[in-house]
């Protein structure tokens, strides 16, 4: 069997990726090499490290969230995005003989400042959400309780598109999930 070196690995996907770029006439319609334009959408899902919210989190809480956000306006070198957001976390531990679960679900509207820094397929953005989550808390102790909570979130994040439609995404922060990776599409 014949081993296959990293090196050259990382060279044929640097070559790969290379030519991806060259043939997709990557950045935006007018000249641009930022993703985020005024009139894009973007849609991202990810999965990471859920959120804890009213009781907490058992364990290490699993996350997912699906956002979209829409480009509205310029401001100064990058573009101000309006969009909902929706998703939920999930936690649950065995404790001195009790099993402990939150779950909870949340429906949010997002703004963000997105900024590419004229590198090509490159967005980075930084915002806020709000909207309300509704948390279940359970456990063997014949406790069960459904809630609506009050939802605020606060969000750093980077996509790099791979081609100028599809590419990979990161966040962080306070939000539905506190660090999640996922895919971005840009559907106009």
């Amino acid at each position: 069997m014949k081993k296959i070196s990293v090196p050259a690995i990382i060279l044929l996907s640097m070559l790969f990726t290379q030519n991806v770029f060259s043939q997709s006439g990557h950045g935006g319609g007018s000249g641009g090499t930022n993703p985020m334009e005024v009139g894009s959408l973007f849609v991202n899902l990810g999965v990471g490290v859920g959120a804890g919210y009213k009781y907490g989190t058992y364990g290490t809480p699993f996350g997912f969230k699906v956002a979209a956000e829409y480009g509205m306006w310029d401001a100064g070198p990058g573009v101000v995005t309006l969009g909902p957001e929706l998703g939920g976390t999930f936690s649950g531990e065995n404790v001195g003989g009790n099993s402990y679960h939150s779950n909870t679900f949340v429906v949010a509207g997002r703004a963000a400042w997105h900024n590419g820094w004229n590198v090509p397929g490159l967005d980075t953005y930084g915002g806020f959400s709000a909207g309300i989550g509704f948390n279940h808390y359970t456990n063997n102790n014949s406790d069960d309780h459904n809630s609506p909570i009050p939802y605020f979130g606060a969000f750093a994040g980077a996509s790099y598109f791979l081609t100028p439609t599809f590419g990979f995404n990161s966040e962080i922060g306070y939000d539905i999930t506190n660090f999640q990776v996922g895919v971005v599409f840009k559907l106009q």
